[in-house]
């Protein structure tokens, strides 16, 4: 993600839908469609007592599939609880940085989707002003980029260079 003028890039929400491409690790089939859930719901597992916020049945294998999120810094050093998405920053933005983590038993996401509403901060402004970008309206005009001004710096802003990387930890 390519920032100019602008971090903290976060979604909007609290309940945000994350949108992803989903293959079984069983059988290997790609779901057609993308697949969304967020970190407020929980879904019952079957035959478990334990929840999940995303389960999935494979069409295909007819394997049920779950993946929970885990806390955004899953290193051993940290006590933080949050599943909350650490936000973008541009400190050094030629490198993908760790947004969420999640628990996949018996599934892979394979792509994340960009979608809904996102939110960035002016660069080295207090003024707790935010900027707000729908992807979705976005992706509708043909745009795969967000593109600004920030009146109070007199400088234009821009999101673009949109990437994701999914890695197994």
């Amino acid at each position: 993600m390519e920032l100019e003028g602008v971090t903290n890039v976060r979604p909007a929400d609290d309940d945000y839908e994350y949108f992803f491409t989903v293959q079984c690790s069983s059988c290997r089939e790609v779901h057609p469609k993308t697949v969304s859930f967020n970190q407020k719901e929980q879904r019952e597992i079957s035959g478990s007592k334990g929840t999940a916020n995303f389960v999935w049945r494979c069409t295909n294998c007819k394997k049920e599939h779950s993946a929970t999120f885990l806390p955004s810094d899953p290193s051993p050093k940290s006590k933080s609880k949050s599943t909350a998405p650490i936000s973008y920053a541009d400190l050094d933005s030629s490198n993908l940085k760790p947004f969420i983590s999640v628990d996949c038993r018996g599934l892979e996401f394979t792509q994340f989707h960009f979608h809904g509403r996102w939110l960035a901060a002016p660069s080295g402004s207090e003024s707790g002003k935010e900027f707000e970008i729908d992807w979705d309206e976005l992706a509708k005009e043909g745009e795969e980029r967000w593109d600004d001004y920030d009146e109070d710096k007199g400088e234009a802003v821009s999101i673009s260079e949109l990437k994701s990387e999914i890695k197994r930890i």
